[in-house]
């Protein structure tokens, strides 16, 4: 059946953990996300993952 799948481009996804773990350094040292500490991650993996949920918390005044 393998042959039948294509194969995987690209980079492998940071694991979750980690770039949660790197989120918090960062907040909590007051850093940039260019300074991140390259165990957790490309820095703009990092801020993309923290933004993303960001996007959904925005504040609508007709909800109740």
């Amino acid at each position: 059946m393998e042959p039948f799948f294509p194969k995987s481009h690209g980079k492998p996804r940071v694991d979750g953990r980690r770039v949660l773990s790197g989120i918090i350094f960062i907040n909590r040292n007051g850093l940039r996300w260019r300074d991140a500490p390259a165990e957790y991650g490309p820095h703009k993996t990092l801020y993309n993952r923290w933004k993303r949920p960001l996007s959904g918390i925005a504040c609508n005044p007709r909800e109740g």
